[in-house]
């Protein structure tokens, strides 16, 4: 009745709530991608998503079948894995935006480790823009981060809607300078928001500056500005502003991206295994930060 095959599309349509990226993910047709969707329901007897010419969105039968789907996978994957007697070996560098730093990200990463345990992994937490720059040095095997806007490289994870957060009740002043709380550059939300403010003729001030998500936070926490953000990541205790007549422009979308860097025979294997984990597990990323 669930078929691996089946759940891996259907995981990869919830994690992008779109068949064509997930077609494109998957390197199927989507018209495969719609029929391996339909047997996945007409096996479980429910409809798992709404859908018409402008969205996909998952049911609540949706919602819960992801649990289900990433519990019978991993169970599957690691059948594969004694039976067939593999085992990965190497070192592993693995490069992660600071976006994930309040995310179940770890979860994903012990379970990894658990998996694979003569894997050496590395990680390194930075902004994505120094990340992209590092992966073409080659100083990573594999990358999860934002893409730049005119990027299409990477293999997507997820798309998202970049919103405008603060403390809650903070106000904006409609004929005061925006006050902002940045990531330094080259972060690819800083440029994103200077670019838009600028483009809209809005004034703005830095507020605070800070390479780490936590100083950023508990700026915004303080209420010494706003933040440009990805919604399904908003912190604990920020919110997305509530705008009356100064309303600020919409930042638009963003892309969360693998990146695999060169291929090293000795890590190629280890980064394939961790970019299906992330994969499997993308809808934890966001969903429960």
């Amino acid at each position: 009745m669930y078929e691996p095959t089946h759940l891996r599309t259907f995981l990869a349509v919830a994690q992008t709530l779109s068949f064509t990226q997930a077609a494109r993910r998957l390197g199927l047709r989507q018209s495969t991608v719609s029929q391996h969707v339909r047997r996945l329901e007409e096996g479980a007897g429910r409809r798992l998503f709404v859908r018409d010419t402008h969205r996909v969105a998952l049911t609540e039968d949706g919602e819960a079948m992801l649990g289900f789907a990433r519990t019978i996978l991993a169970a599957h994957e690691r059948a594969a894995a004694y039976f067939t007697g593999t085992r990965l070996r190497g070192r592993l560098r693995f490069g992660a935006s600071e976006d994930f730093v309040l995310t179940r990200l770890p979860e994903i990463l012990e379970a990894f480790r658990r998996d694979h345990p003569e894997v050496d992994l590395e990680l390194t937490v930075e902004l994505s823009g120094i990340l992209h720059r590092q992966l073409e040095s080659g100083r990573h095997d594999l990358v999860l981060a934002k893409r730049r806007a005119d990027d299409t490289h990477g293999e997507l994870v997820w798309q998202d809607t970049l919103t405008w957060i603060g403390a809650p009740g903070l106000r904006l002043e409609a004929d005061r300078p925006v006050p902002l709380i940045l990531f330094p550059a080259p972060a690819i939300t800083r440029a994103r928001a200077l670019e838009v403010l600028e483009a809209h003729g809005r004034p703005w001030r830095i507020a605070c500056t800070s390479g780490s998500l936590s100083g950023l936070v508990a700026a915004a926490r303080a209420g010494l500005g706003v933040m440009a953000h990805t919604h399904g990541l908003i912190p604990p205790g920020l919110a997305p502003l509530r705008q009356r007549g100064g309303a600020l422009p919409e930042l638009g979308t963003v892309d969360f991206v693998l990146l695999h860097g060169r291929r090293r025979p000795a890590s190629q294997e280890a980064a394939d295994a961790l970019a299906a984990a992330v994969l499997a597990g993308a809808d934890r990323l966001h969903r429960g930060a």
